[in-house]
């Protein structure tokens, strides 16, 4: 088996093809995030209503709803390996996810409907949950963030990240605004327990915030992540968001042998 490091946007996996393999997921996750130093680990399956079922884990082991930044790195690796066409469709702990491949190192996901949207979960918080069972963010504005900054508002943002409120965990996401489409985002990811240079379903999750606020009436959002930059398009009607779209950058880094 090999198994391959692959990167969206700075954020890291480690992805195997486990079909008709048996594994120890939470086992092996947690030896090739070390090994390799990535945020996650995928696992592509066979699926019986898509073209595969990825399965996901935090590098502490912990299995995750979904990963946005994951399943536009499985979805390369569907397409490279001819598992799937420049269309496909995934199955996910969090419901079935749609992705196009639009160029050799760019693709693009349909992402799992927001199944919670709280704007006061906490005073300083909103609460988005993608997907049923949900992908967890917090939500905070963060005026004059810098990247450099994490340390200085790590205690903070450990705060967020283990209140009551969230009951499951939280992956914690700070954004400021650049101009009235752009904002500058650093993400600490509950799993990871540490800040990841990009983050998919965060990214995401401040775009339908944002867009509930009607802070972003166009619905399009460029996120500048540390580790590169998403677009995410939010589509909805009557204050509901009805579908929502991430894109941006993929690559693999290295294969080895496992």
């Amino acid at each position: 088996m090999r198994a391959h490091h692959m990167s969206g946007a700075g954020n890291d996996f480690a992805v195997v093809d486990i079909r008709g393999v048996p594994v120890d997921m939470e086992s092996l996750s947690k030896d090739l995030c070390a090994r390799l130093k990535t945020d996650g680990f995928l696992a592509i399956d066979h699926a019986v209503l898509a073209d595969f079922k990825l399965h996901f884990y935090n590098s502490d082991g912990s299995r995750g709803e979904m990963c946005g930044n994951g399943a536009r790195c499985v979805c390369k690796y569907a397409y490279d390996h001819g598992i799937a066409g420049e269309a496909m469709t995934v199955e996910t702990d969090a419901g079935l996810v749609y992705g196009w491949r639009l160029s050799e190192n760019r693709y693009k996901i349909k992402l799992n409907d927001p199944g919670i949207i709280d704007l006061q979960r906490l005073p300083n918080a909103a609460y988005v949950e993608l997907g049923s069972p949900g992908i967890p963010h917090s939500v905070t504005e963060c005026p004059g963030l810098e990247w450099e900054d994490k340390n200085r508002l790590l205690p903070a943002i450990l705060a967020i990240r283990n209140a009551p409120q969230f009951p499951k965990g939280v992956n914690v996401n700070l954004y400021c605004p650049v101009d009235e489409n752009t904002v500058k985002i650093l993400t600490y990811e509950r799993g990871v327990e540490d800040f990841t240079l990009a983050c998919g379903t965060g990214s995401a999750s401040v775009a339908v915030a944002l867009w509930m606020q009607g802070k972003l009436p166009s619905g399009r959002l460029t996120a500048l992540n540390p580790g590169g930059t998403l677009k995410i398009t939010v589509e909805g009607k009557n204050g509901e968001v009805t579908a929502l779209y991430l894109e941006g950058p993929v690559e693999v880094i290295d294969t080895m042998e496992i």
